[in-house]
Order: C-alpha cells, then sequence, then structure tokens
C-alpha cells in the first residue's frame, strides 16, 4: 500500500458518504430517527456511528487520543451530522497528508476490552473505510425501504465521477 493509494480510497469514503447523506436529505426527521432492525437504532444513529468510528480511528492513530463516544443525541438533525462530518474529512484529510509511505508499515498497538492488540498502520486505516462501507450497505437498503435509494456507490462509479 502507498500513501497515493490510500488517499484516493478515503476520497471513495467521502464521496460515499456524501451519497448517502443526500439521499437521507429526503427523508423525514421521523423517518431518520425512525427504529430499525439494522441496528443504532435508526438511521440517524448508524450515520453517527460510522461518524464516530471514522473520528475515534482517526484521534487515535494521529494523536494517540482516546475520545468519548458520539452519541445520536449529540446531533439534533441530519445537517447536524453532516456539518461535522465535513469537519472530520478535513481534519482526516490533514492526518494523510502529513504520513508518507514508509509511515503505513508502522505499528499500532491499542487495547479492546482490555486485550492488546497490534495492526499495521495501513491496515488499521483500511479497516476504517472497509467499515464504513458496511454500515453505508446497511444505510442505503433503510433509504431504499422509504424511498430515497443513494444509488450505485460502487468504486467503479465513483472513478467514473472522479
Amino acid at each position: 500500500m502507498n500513501i497515493d493509494r490510500l488517499r484516493l480510497i478515503f476520497e471513495y469514503n467521502t464521496w460515499a458518504n456524501q451519497r448517502i447523506l443526500a439521499a437521507a436529505e429526503k427523508l423525514s426527521s421521523e423517518q431518520l430517527k425512525a427504529p430499525n432492525e439494522l441496528g443504532w437504532g435508526s438511521l440517524h444513529g448508524m450515520l453517527v456511528h460510522i461518524l464516530d468510528a471514522e473520528y475515534g480511528w482517526r484521534r487515535y492513530l494521529a494523536d494517540r487520543a482516546e475520545t468519548p463516544l458520539l452519541e445520536a443525541e449529540d446531533f439534533d438533525d441530519l445537517a447536524a451530522i453532516a456539518r461535522r462530518w465535513a469537519e472530520e474529512d478535513d481534519a482526516l484529510r490533514r492526518y494523510l497528508d502529513r504520513l508518507g509511505d514508509d509511515d503505513l508499515d508502522g505499528l499500532v498497538d491499542y487495547e479492546v476490552d482490555g486485550e492488546a492488540r497490534y495492526h499495521i498502520l495501513w491496515h488499521c486505516l483500511y479497516h476504517m473505510v472497509n467499515h464504513g462501507t458496511q454500515h453505508r450497505s446497511e444505510c442505503a437498503a433503510l433509504l431504499t425501504g422509504f424511498g430515497a435509494s443513494p444509488g450505485d456507490m460502487d468504486f467503479t462509479v465513483f472513478l467514473g465521477q472522479r
């Protein structure tokens, strides 16, 4: 993996997140906060979870800072989520701009439920995007159920629109 390829993957991640947010703008507040069986309480909650994961990983990888969880209740509406996500995208871009190819093979240590874990930096960064892909697909299913499909979000579609 090299930093230019990783930046492209994160550019895709931002593009895909924005497609989900744009589709979600078509929903009412009631639809955004309606309970679902896919997790995180609602589409609103799932969006906050994706944002929280990106924020938490970026802060840990960049600064080794533990962050409090972002909660759905922290965001009154979709516009508040979108604003905070735009800030996070900028912070993530600045972090990636500080990295070089040699940095990507560095070891990252952290704990989960008291268990020590060790991964290569680019694996953690790739995980951030892959985690978002999983939950964006769940968001897309919910949005489609509300008649607001985000459309195709394939990487090749992104490349064609880039």
